[in-house]
């Protein structure tokens, strides 16, 4: 016996549909992403171990506020404010720091 497609109700083609509202899972923001003024709370640096210790050394501590200021006319080193001074970064330096996501964030910020 042999089946055949003609005979059933099913269309061969594939129909896809678009949802535009969806915007798939949020990648975290890093530090490097924020605004002159923008807080964000750190939430893990992604870095080799020696230069992390450094930057925790200079106030780079996960569930710490961060505020990017001035930056150098070129647009890099930025200025960073975090625990009560400022610290100079690379772009690239600043990529590798891991903002917390806000749900994560909210009711665990507390300001230096």
């Amino acid at each position: 016996m042999t089946c055949s497609a003609a005979g059933t109700d099913t269309d061969p083609t594939m129909q896809m549909s678009v949802n535009r509202e969806f915007e798939g899972p949020k990648l975290p923001r890093t530090l490097a992403e924020l605004e002159e003024g923008e807080s964000g709370i750190i939430d893990r640096l992604d870095l080799p171990e020696d230069v992390a210790r450094r930057l925790m050394e200079l106030g780079f501590l996960p569930g710490h506020i961060v505020v990017p200021a001035r930056s150098a006319p070129g647009g890099e080193p930025r200025v960073y404010r975090v625990d009560g001074s400022e610290v100079a970064l690379r772009r690239e330096t600043a990529s590798r720091l891991i903002l917390r996501t806000p749900s994560k964030a909210a009711g665990k910020a507390t300001l230096p």
